[in-house]
């Protein structure tokens, strides 16, 4: 699961790094390395989203409450992330 999901975090990101989806979700996953914070974020950021992309939200916070926000892969996802987003 956490390949596929982060698969589609990076291509919606690569396909508008600066667009209001990109961002949030590029937001969430930011938040959801600080775990001994609470992972904090704005739930009410959720309503900027389309269906597709709450659903793309939910999954990464999945992956998250499964363990998958550490790691190799998800190094990687985030790495990649942080260069699409900078370059935009």
């Amino acid at each position: 699961m956490s390949n596929s999901v982060l698969d589609a975090v990076l291509q919606e990101i690569e396909s508008s790094p600066h667009g209001a989806k990109s961002l949030t979700l590029y937001a969430l996953a930011n938040t959801l390395e600080h775990e001994a914070a609470g992972c904090l974020f704005k739930l009410t950021k959720l309503r900027d989203l389309n269906q597709e992309g709450r659903q793309l939200a939910y999954s990464l916070m999945e992956l998250m409450a499964t363990g998958g926000n550490r790691g190799e892969p998800w190094e990687q996802a985030r790495k990649r992330m942080d260069e699409l987003i900078r370059k935009g």
